[in-house]
């Protein structure tokens, strides 16, 4: 799987103000910033970044994932991005 294929997996399930992408096509680490993450813990935001990739988890297209996540207003307070 390609960086672009993976962004848009996670862009059709999450309306993503960032993401940035970086791996070797089984093990990826993300950053996305979503408003869909206000509200909600930690495990949570990851979950619902886990639920727009589906099976693809289970099949190991996507090996493994680590991921930082923000809400737009945690982004901005953290300008050292």
């Amino acid at each position: 799987m390609t960086a672009e294929e993976l962004q848009q997996l996670i862009q059709q399930g999450l309306d993503c103000h960032h993401i940035e992408l970086q791996g070797d096509g089984r093990h990826w680490f993300a950053t996305i910033v979503s408003p869909d993450f206000e509200g909600l813990r930690l495990i949570q935001r990851h979950q619902k970044v886990y639920a727009t990739l589906g099976q693809r988890m289970h099949t190991d297209e996507v090996h493994a994932l680590s991921m930082k996540t923000f809400t737009p207003q945690e982004w901005q307070a953290n300008a050292s991005h």
